[in-house]
């Protein structure tokens, strides 16, 4: 049965809010999701939140297989207020419905290149918002997951999580130092392609081969010249504006797509 929970000073509620900050999450080892869709999507893709605070009152179906499946694999299930999800999450109009999940396994030997054609590798992305993105594109485009490269934006962070819409369950991700990466790159197939303003040739004029690992560099100043260097292709995205360059996020779903388009055509 769900406990109930209606204190700003319950223990749980102390270190629950903790997770909204980097430190809180490394102490723990935990983040938070916000929202049944999520949540649903999470489920689905074989994971379940450790703890699962909802608003009483709430009656939806879905929410109704969440409390079953968590207390099931002896999840904790939280029945609470407006107002404590909104000291938990932050937001003035909070989601009904939030769950505390495990940090993943962000080691590199977790990913097995085999399991997807197409893979996205990010260096020093500083954005939550492009991070949200670039993994729901990745998972529109059937990527196997994402690659995080140097210092990169938190992944678990409150705003990353939201941004995904759900992604974040459906994607791996792993983080890796530069010097790290090229070794397992190299180590069997694969085919890195850069994305630069510096690149001549352009990016509809190659035939990508699978596995294929799109590159994108940070947000402002791009992928360094020496990671450049490193890239079997490096290609640019014609601009006929007055803009020099895309975002970010826009621009790895043009390259995924164009990647994708060319293998449906094959």
């Amino acid at each position: 049965m769900p406990r109930q929970i209606t204190a700003f000073s319950n223990p749980l509620v102390k270190d629950v809010r903790a997770l909204r900050e980097k430190k809180g999450r490394r102490r723990q080892g935990m983040f938070i999701a916000e929202g049944l869709r999520i949540l649903t999507e999470a489920r689905e893709a074989g994971r379940l939140p450790a703890i699962l605070f909802y608003a009483a009152g709430t009656a939806h179906p879905l929410l109704e297989t969440l409390i079953e499946e968590v207390e099931a694999a002896h999840g904790d299930v939280v029945e609470t207020n407006a107002d404590i999800l909104h000291k938990l999450s932050g937001k003035d109009n909070p989601q009904t419905v939030l769950g505390v999940y495990r940090g993943f396994d962000l080691s590199l030997d977790r990913i097995d290149r085999s399991e997807a054609p197409l893979w996205i590798v990010a260096q020093s992305l500083r954005d939550p918002g492009n991070l949200g993105t670039i993994l729901r594109t990745g998972d529109a485009v059937g990527a196997g997951g994402l690659i995080l490269i140097d210092d990169c934006v938190d992944p678990f962070s409150t705003e990353a999580v939201r941004a995904t819409m759900g992604a974040l369950f459906t994607q791996k991700i792993a983080a890796a130092r530069w010097d790290e990466f090229v070794p397992w790159l190299r180590s069997g197939e694969g085919q890195l392609i850069g994305t630069s303003l510096r690149a001549t040739l352009d990016y509809q004029e190659p035939a990508y081969t699978k596995p294929a690992f799109i590159l994108v560099g940070n947000e402002a100043q791009g992928l360094p010249e020496a990671y450049e260097q490193e890239c079997d292709l490096l290609v640019r995205m014609p601009m006929h504006g007055k803009a020099d360059s895309l975002n970010a996020a826009v621009a790895t779903a043009v390259m995924a797509y164009e990647v994708l388009n060319q293998w449906r055509r094959a």
